[in-house]
């Protein structure tokens, strides 16, 4: 059995970059969980080293790894340097990777380049969550958030990069994917309807609103669309 350690980068008290309201610790949790989830789907096992805006230390989530054995580790992150001065997608593996980490790092990198993103290349870095892990392991940096036009990107598209990144994590370990059939919940031949509980256009505002209707104890997620 497949079994893969997808790790969100920062979240609690280190918020990552941070740019006009965004964080990366939102964003990568975000979006992480719903690339798990689509994993999952096809009977992957996928553990995760927070599923909240919890504190996880470095060796925390190395430690979380070497409990376990997996076939990968993923680290999501986004990236950042000075505001509006670089824009692109990258994807680190540790020094002198083995041959299927490198396939899997190719594979992330050229599924998100096909969105739009400007390609910045698979790079080697003596990252802690790369260099104390057992597993294969890469971490990729999904644009940069102190970019307006990435940004656009990582939201516009993003039920575009959960698809692309869940099918190259799939294809990397011998799965294919799938199309999720969406169907009328019945039950005794009632037809049910979803609600939305609203429309934001500060991302902030949509996450806050999520948080409560889970702490409320309804299943939420967010959609996005173009008006």
């Amino acid at each position: 059995m497949v079994r893969l350690c997808f790790d969100y980068g920062h979240g609690g008290e280190d918020s990552g970059a941070c740019y006009k309201m965004r964080k990366e610790s939102n964003d990568v949790l975000n979006l992480g969980r719903s690339i798990a989830s689509e994993v999952r789907r096809h009977g992957i096992i996928v553990d995760e080293t927070r599923t909240s805006d919890d504190t996880v230390s470095l060796n925390a989530r190395s430690n979380f790894e070497n409990r376990n054995t997996y076939d990968y580790f993923i680290s999501f992150h986004r990236n950042a340097y000075e505001p509006e001065k670089a824009k692109g997608v990258e994807t680190y593996t540790y020094l002198n990777p083995r041959e299927k980490t490198k396939s899997l790092a190719e594979r992330i990198q050229t599924s998100l380049v096909s969105l739009g993103f400007v390609d910045r290349g698979i790079k080697e870095g003596n990252f802690h969550v790369l260099r104390e892990t057992k597993a294969s392991a890469i971490l990729v940096e999904i644009g940069f958030l102190d970019n307006t036009g990435d940004n656009n990107l990582f939201d516009t598209k993003r039920n575009q990069i959960v698809k692309v990144l869940a099918k190259s994590i799939l294809a990397q370990v011998g799965v294919d994917y799938a199309e999720s059939v969406v169907q009328t919940p019945l039950v005794n031949g009632e037809i049910f309807y979803r609600v939305m509980a609203g429309s934001y256009k500060v991302r902030e505002n949509a996450e806050n609103q999520v948080q409560k209707l889970k702490a409320a104890g309804f299943d939420a997620t967010i959609t996005i669309f173009n008006k």
